[in-house]
């Protein structure tokens, strides 16, 4: 049963749900949380059904195993799919949202959209990101309702997150294989391998992928540390002043303004007079269109 499909009789009853995620190392392609939920009652009977940590069964078992949680009535999921770009930006933000804060946010979406569907949650196991017991407190603190169980390797200790593991290792496999390059570059491919960092086809893709002003496709995580070695072979981007300065000064608070370089990849620390430009001339793309920047709307 899809999260999205009509709510079963035994969802108004007690029930377990397992949290697990997949792609969390690859440096392409989304990451992807998972949940399966079902009556605490049917617990017992999902130990049979021969569930197993993804990561431990081949693609085909996977595929077959997913394709019978999907028949089964007595079992709910959903997933979470977070975009490679959404991962990146929100891991170059200003104020950084790293990956663990992330997944932690990923998790209780997926609580909350179950329980908001109307399934009386009980019981949650969630196979750690962090350290477990500052995990379990976290959500424990958000869901007071519910008893969290949060463990390293509960993929395999529990049948509940075997199945949640599975449901979002097949999703992102399916989303990796039917990724539309939205990059129209010619001789692009999607000889990528497996996506993760160590992987020497997945670097010689990026190696062939990269480009001097826009970084890489869509499909990269770029502010991954895996993609900093390509910053040589970027150009440097400097973003000049919004602001016309009819008098000449830098700007009327008298600071300067931040340039960005290596567009595309993380970059190093500096001292900030080193990425500071002077910002006394206003960008030409807006002279030329006529674009003034507004204070009030």
């Amino acid at each position: 049963m899809e999260s999205e499909s009509i709510l079963p009789d035994w969802a108004s009853k007690p029930c377990i749900m397992g949290i697990d995620e997949a792609g969390r190392g690859p440096v392409l392609g989304p990451m992807v949380y998972g949940c399966l939920y079902c009556a605490r009652s049917y617990e017992k009977t999902l130990s049979t059904l021969k569930f197993a940590d993804s990561k431990t069964l081949k693609e085909e078992k996977r595929e077959e195993l997913f394709e019978k949680l999907k028949a089964n009535e007595l079992i709910g999921w959903a997933v979470d799919v977070i975009d490679p770009r959404e991962l990146s930006a929100k891991m170059l933000k200003k104020i950084k949202i790293n990956l663990n804060e992330i997944s932690h946010d990923s998790a209780s979406g997926l609580v909350t959209r179950v329980l908001n569907m109307g399934v009386l949650l009980t019981d949650v196991y969630v196979d750690t990101v962090g350290d477990p017991e500052k995990y379990r407190i976290k959500l424990s603190e958000r869901f007071p309702s519910i008893k969290f169980v949060v463990a390293k390797k509960a993929d395999s200790l529990y049948p509940v997150v075997s199945g949640a593991s599975i449901v979002a290792k097949v999703t992102r496999d399916r989303a990796l294989r039917d990724w539309v390059l939205d990059e129209t570059a010619e001789n692009m491919t999607r000889n990528f391998g497996s996506g993760y960092p160590g992987d020497p086809e997945t670097k010689s893709w990026l190696e062939k992928h990269q480009h001097s002003v826009f970084g890489f496709p869509s499909l990269v995580r770029f502010s991954w540390g895996t993609c900093t070695s390509y910053s040589k072979n970027m150009v440097e981007v400097v973003w000049e002043s919004d602001k016309t300065e009819e008098d000449g000064s830098s700007s009327s608070s008298g600071k300067r303004q931040l340039k960005l370089s290596s567009f595309g990849v993380t970059t190093s620390k500096r001292k900030s007079e080193e990425i500071e430009s002077s910002g006394k001339s206003r960008c030409k793309f807006f002279q030329a269109r006529k674009l003034e920047q507004l204070a009030n709307f």
